[in-house]
Parts: structure tokens; sequence; C-alpha cells
């Protein structure tokens, strides 16, 4: 073994997205005309991989709308404390005022985190669940 770190990692082959022969998986009988084609099990599906990076964003949105908040309150309060004290109206500072503000935007990812899950990640779950109930409806013996 040599010292070089890049012997560590191999080189993957290219693999297309879409590849155009069927998968081992499938046979001729699967694609039979009038029968239909059967849907592809979700573990050798591209819609595991759609499920998991909507998932993934829904995840990064709702989390960097909340902390990006909360880290920019904080920054603030750090290197701006000049700024945080300024008074705004009734009394109330600015830093008062902002810390206030956090709830309503804790809300409003968490509105966000339902709305994108049920527009775009529940629909996705939804149509893996009901090939996945297809697939053993139609091979009962796997």
């Amino acid at each position: 073994m040599s010292d070089n770190p890049s012997d560590a990692y191999t080189v993957q082959p290219y693999r297309a997205r879409h590849p155009t022969a069927r998968p081992a998986w499938a046979t001729t009988e699967d694609h039979l005309p009038g029968r239909g084609a059967l849907p592809s099990p979700p573990g050798h599906h591209r819609d595991l991989r759609i499920l998991r990076r909507a998932y993934r964003r829904q995840r990064r949105i709702a989390t960097c709308a909340a902390l990006g908040y909360f880290t920019l309150f904080l920054v603030l309060s750090a290197l701006a404390p000049s700024f945080m004290t300024k008074p705004v109206t009734g009394g109330l500072s600015t830093g008062m005022v902002l810390g206030l503000v956090q709830l309503p935007v804790t809300w409003l990812a968490i509105t966000l985190f339902e709305y994108t899950a049920s527009r775009y990640v529940d629909p996705l779950a939804r149509r893996m669940r009901q090939r996945t109930a297809l697939l053993a409806e139609r091979e009962p013996g796997r």
C-alpha cells in the first residue's frame, strides 16, 4: 500500500440517468400488450432518489429559514450592539423587536415545511406506495 491518498479512491464508471436497456429484473412477460407494464420496484427506480432529494430540499429550506434568522439575530447582537439598542417605537429596541419576530419566523418555517410536504413530498411517497402495492398484488410470491 502506498502513501498516496489517491489510491484509496477508485474511479466510478459513468452511469446514465435513464438507461435504455431494461433492468435485469424485468422480464418480457412484464411488457405484454393489454396487461400493461409492471411498475418498477421502488428500490430499483429513480423515484426513491427523487423522494429523498425532495425531502432533503424540504428540510434544508425550512431549517435555513428558522436557523438563518436566529443566526442573523445573534450576529447582529454580537457585532452591532448600537444598532440593536436603537429605539423603534413604544419603547422597544430593535433587538427586542427582532427577538419577538423569531416566533413568527419559526411558525413560517413550520408552515413552509408542511406546505412543501403536502405539495411535493407526499405525492411522491404516495405514488411509490401505490407502485409497491401493485407489485405485491401482481407478484404474490415475492
